[in-house]
């Protein structure tokens, strides 16, 4: 089959295209014919040597894809061949891919494998850091930054439909505070024209936020903590802006009773995966079947475009999520 593989750290370039073996399904897993995956932060990581991956002789990146299931394990019942799935898995940009059974997801009618491909690592990170870690709540306040990404875009639909939140968004342009209006973003703040932790302060008469999702990392750390509502939440999903943030006034955090919690799904367990691919397929997926939630997709590429897809994400000019597709 033809896969992506990464040799070396390296920038866009460095994406290659190799015929390897055919991977076999374990008992418990799926053999998948992949039709559509989607390009995520952690995959430029990956490229560059920022993950583990490399301790490997050869890098396979893709956290997701969408396709039709090949061949089953020895020990699944659910699924049968023919099936269209998606889900998390690991060496997605490829032709083939495995995934354990319990963490297959089935694609809502009436999508597409290309929108099936823009939901998975997206979506359940918006629902876990919502719901899961940030213990959203009906009618609650919260600020979603990088609110035209793959994850915002997701994010401001299920705060909005699922908890019917107030929700306040950041992006760095008027097209993408635009679209973040029509997902259902009540408020749209321009962080290159506006203080947004000002803004958030005028918008909630002074109460700040009671949840705040954050890419950006340590350039937010300090307006975050001034935007978060006394016993507050923060989740931290990204370090766009850096990993190392000035001194902690402790006593700011104590004062607040402000919780903050760090993030990452990659590196999750199967478990902790299966589970939550579980209750989002339960809880969440006939909204995509109604209309009410939707993927959200900028581009799509063929697979031999990966460095394209990468370089657009690199250069933040997307809204929503950049997909390849595999033609017959």
């Amino acid at each position: 089959m033809k896969a992506i593989i990464v040799k070396q750290p390296g920038g866009p370039e460095v994406l290659q295209i190799v015929d390897i073996p055919t991977p076999v399904p374990g008992d418990g897993d799926l053999l998948v014919r992949v039709q559509a995956g989607a390009v995520n932060r952690t995959d430029i990581l990956a490229r560059k040597g920022a993950t583990s991956d490399f301790k490997k002789e050869t890098a396979r990146l893709g956290v997701e894809i969408a396709g039709i299931v090949e061949q089953v394990g020895n020990q699944v019942a659910t699924w049968k061949p023919g099936n269209k799935v998606m889900g998390l898995v690991s060496g997605g940009y490829a032709e083939y891919a495995i995934i354990p059974a319990n963490r297959a997801m089935p694609i809502p009618e009436p999508l597409g494998f290309v929108e099936a491909a823009a939901i998975p690592e997206v979506f359940l990170t918006a629902y876990q850091t919502l719901f899961w870690i940030g213990k959203l709540k009906e009618n609650e306040t919260v600020l979603i930054h990088a609110g035209a990404s793959g994850v915002g875009t997701a994010a401001i639909q299920l705060a909005k439909k699922v908890a019917k939140a107030t929700v306040i968004v950041t992006a760095g342009s008027a097209e993408k505070l635009a679209f973040c209006k029509e997902l259902g973003a009540d408020y749209a703040i321009n962080y290159k024209e506006r203080s947004f932790e000002e803004e958030v302060e005028r918008l909630t008469n002074g109460q700040g936020v009671h949840l705040i999702l954050d890419f950006i990392g340590a350039s937010y750390w300090k307006r975050n903590i001034q935007s978060a509502s006394m016993d507050g939440r923060i989740v931290l999903i990204g370090i766009l802006g850096g990993r190392e943030t000035e001194p902690i006034d402790l006593m700011v955090l104590m004062g607040k009773r402000l919780q903050v919690t760090g993030t990452l799904l990659t590196p999750r367990s199967d478990e902790y995966k299966a589970e939550l691919s579980q209750e989002f397929a339960q809880k969440i997926l006939p909204l995509f079947t109604t209309g009410e939630i939707k993927p959200i997709i900028d581009r799509v590429y063929p697979l031999e475009e990966m460095s394209l897809a990468h370089i657009r994400m690199e250069e933040n000019q997307n809204i929503g999520k950049l997909v390849f597709g595999i033609s017959e």
